[in-house]
């Protein structure tokens, strides 16, 4: 059975965009978690509010659904906390990719980004959230901060290390 794989990690780590470039390369899937928000969570972020565990639980279930239909996808989601994690490792063959970036670039990075919901004065509760995965078995961390054929290059090696 193909492994889901999870893109996670804070807003402007790049989740997204290695996702799609994954998902191309092992020709799989790509899902955008971002899309699978409910709009009142749009809405609220889009507000300069920060989503808690309560708001979240919908949007987890939605993309734990997305896994469950589909064991190959590649899927980009925050997955901040360790319970967030856990509620998608409920579906077994799941690995993440953790882009770990410092709270300035990615305070730089959303800032310049045009056209998205989630505004540069919600990094701070981002990090505030985050769990970092240290030492979770079904977890690859890259270094964010390299270039992009750095970070693609990395998680293709390491997929293909634990023979994904």
């Amino acid at each position: 059975m193909a492994q889901s794989l999870v893109i996670m990690g804070v807003s402007g780590c790049g989740k997204s965009t290695l996702g799609r470039a994954i998902a191309a390369r092992l020709g799989r899937r790509f899902v955008e978690g971002d899309d699978l928000h409910p709009p009142e969570n749009r809405a609220l972020m889009a507000a300069g509010r920060p989503l808690d565990d309560t708001t979240r639980a919908p949007w987890l279930d939605r993309i734990a659904a997305e896994m469950a239909q589909d064991a190959g996808v590649v899927v980009s989601c925050s997955a901040l906390k360790r319970a967030y994690r856990d509620r998608l490792r409920e579906r077994e063959g799941v690995v993440f990719i953790y882009l770990a970036l410092p709270r300035g670039m990615a305070q730089t990075r959303v800032s310049a980004r045009a056209d998205h919901f989630m505004p540069a004065t919600l990094i701070d509760s981002q990090f505030a959230t985050l769990e970092p995965p240290s030492g979770e078995p079904d977890v690859i961390e890259i270094d964010a901060k390299a270039p992009f054929d750095t970070v693609l290059n990395t998680a293709l090696t390491a997929l293909e290390m634990r023979g994904l």
